[in-house]
């Protein structure tokens, strides 16, 4: 990923997702014997949870990012059916679905005991819908979105799927599916099909080496006349092969598997969200490798946040510490702040960096998760401290700050103050070393303002930069 990708923000993307919605249910419990009836084990259920699955997880993942998100499918004149649409409602999903008393809405039920699955009964009826039930829907809203989402589990919703594309196709919308096993023929003129392995193998049989698999997408490329295929390849990551062009291979993600249900949906919510965005086809699908990687780690379906996925792309990027620009360190302040993790901050020149800094500083990191110190750019050093100073440029001084155990991110300003950077950045706590009453403390009023706190902390009476560049020119 590149710098400017980093703030990755989705609230202006608009996702039509339809498809299957479905109901996960989980009924949680302790197994501490074993049936008379059978050997089986007996599970004292402690707790029901009810989540979106399906097409309705895909519309939870898009609007957990943060962007609009919407949702067209059928479902049944059912329990199942309601709670559909009361969770939509609570996740600020946009409902287009229609409910029809002859269907049954898919419900996935399963006991789960010590973060085990030990069984799983399906409730449903699949009949195929006619697509003329979305027609006038699907046309009214297609114009209100960037991007439209085909999220077809094989259950009927999503019978004719060209009836889909070939409007779509009419306004230049991207159409991105997640398929089955179906005939991929059914998804001709699609911008980019999402299958997994075996569903690609199915589609178009075995290969007996990359190349072979390359090859192979590439024609199907060439048939359907699709922009690109994405193949999540569970462990073995994910493969991008766009028309005429190298594939690009993303590596499953280090975290540890815990399940893998939902995943799919995830890689296609996220690739979704972030083209509508505005983000090239290559950067959305890294960072939809970034989100897989995470809610894998999770039980059952799941959905990543776009703060989330923002502090995890930093950790990639390597902005989790180190030199920062402004715009760098609001951003991940911010991110840190929304996790409840409280920032310190600190300012200084730092020109000749000595033992009293170093105490300072490690006092300083004491008072919350993460210690920002704010240093003054070379111009500022001038003016405050006069003739031949600094002694070291911006560059030097931001470096050794950077390379202390204490220090997580600096930042150099050009005022004389850094009260900009503390209206642009609010933290938990200032901090200022010397013999200052809180009043005198530049910022003060700005920090407390925000709800944050002051304090002052002692330098070691001794040392001080001015007195190390007396000594240094009496040698």
């Amino acid at each position: 990923m590149k710098l400017d990708n980093f703030d990755v923000r989705f609230e202006k993307a608009k996702v039509l997702t339809i498809g299957d919605a479905m109901l996960d249910r989980y009924w949680h419990g302790d197994t501490n014997r074993v049936s008379a009836e059978a050997p089986i084990p007996v599970v004292d259920i402690e707790d029901v949870e009810e989540r979106l699955g399906g097409a309705a997880n895909v519309a939870l993942n898009i609007s957990a990012l943060g962007a609009q998100s919407s949702l067209m499918g059928v479902v049944g004149d059912d329990e199942s059916g309601q709670i559909i649409k009361t969770k939509l409602a609570s996740a600020g999903i946009v409902d287009h679905l229609i409910t029809l008393s002859e269907c049954q809405t898919s419900t996935k039920f399963r006991i789960v005991s010590r973060k085990q699955q030990l069984a799983r009964a399906d409730f449903e009826r699949i009949m195929d819908i006619d697509a003329d039930v979305f027609k006038h829907l699907f046309s009214e809203n297609l114009p209100q979105n960037d991007i439209v989402v085909l999220s077809d589990y094989d259950k009927g919703c999503i019978s004719d799927p060209q009836a889909f594309i070939n409007e779509a196709r009419k306004t230049n919308t991207p159409v991105l599916v997640d398929p089955k096993f179906k005939d991929f023929s059914q998804y001709k003129g699609a911008t980019l099909i999402k299958p997994n392995q075996k569903e690609f193998q199915a589609a178009v049989g075995t290969w007996d080496s990359e190349a072979k698999f390359v090859e192979k997408c590439q024609k199907l490329i060439e048939h359907l006349g699709l922009e690109a295929i994405l193949v999540t390849r569970g462990a073995d990551g994910l493969t991008l092969v766009r028309k005429g062009q190298a594939e690009i291979h993303l590596p499953a993600r280090n975290n540890e598997v815990y399940d893998v249900s939902g995943a799919g949906d995830t890689v296609i919510a996220v690739t979704a969200a972030a083209l509508a965005s505005g983000h090239t086809l290559v950067d959305s699908i890294n960072l939809a490798n970034i989100a897989a990687g995470i809610v894998v780690g999770r039980l059952g379906t799941a959905s990543i946040s776009g703060p989330e996925l923002r502090l995890s792309l930093a950790k990639d990027l390597g902005f989790n510490n180190g030199v920062m620009s402004e715009e760098q360190l609001s951003i991940i302040v911010k991110e840190a702040q929304e996790k409840g993790e409280k920032i310190v901050f600190t300012n200084g020149c730092f020109d000749i960096l000595h033992a009293g800094h170093v105490d300072y500083l490690s006092e300083a990191r004491l008072e919350g998760d993460h210690l920002i110190v704010a240093i003054n750019d070379d111009d500022s050093v001038h003016r405050l401290k006069g003739e031949g100073r600094p002694i070291n440029n911006i560059e030097r001084r931001m470096s050794m700050l950077a390379g202390l155990s204490a220090v997580d991110w600096v930042v150099p300003f050009s005022g004389d103050t850094p009260e900009a950077l503390l209206e642009l950045l609010k933290p938990d706590v200032l901090v200022k070393g010397g013999d200052y009453g809180i009043d005198q403390v530049v910022g003060a009023d700005i920090v407390s303002k925000s709800g944050g706190t002051v304090k002052v902390l002692k330098f070691v009476d001794e040392l001080s930069t001015t007195g190390l560049a007396q000594k240094i020119k009496e040698l």
